[in-house]
């Protein structure tokens, strides 16, 4: 499976978050690209339900 998220951004948010916590697992960015695909379909299903092909902000 393709990465959905990027290490570096994510690794920058954890720091930016200033609560002295600044590492992360090696099993974390696949389980956050698990919740990232999950939050997708879940949207991808909403705009079809409300007959739309455009996913839209919204649909999270």
């Amino acid at each position: 499976m393709t990465n959905l998220t990027v290490r570096i951004q994510v690794k920058d948010i954890i720091k930016e978050a200033g609560l002295g916590v600044e590492n992360m697992s090696g099993d974390f960015m696949e389980a956050l690209d698990d919740k990232v695909k999950e939050l997708i379909l879940a949207a991808v299903k909403r705009a079809k339900e409300n007959s739309r092909r455009t996913v839209m902000g919204r649909d999270l």
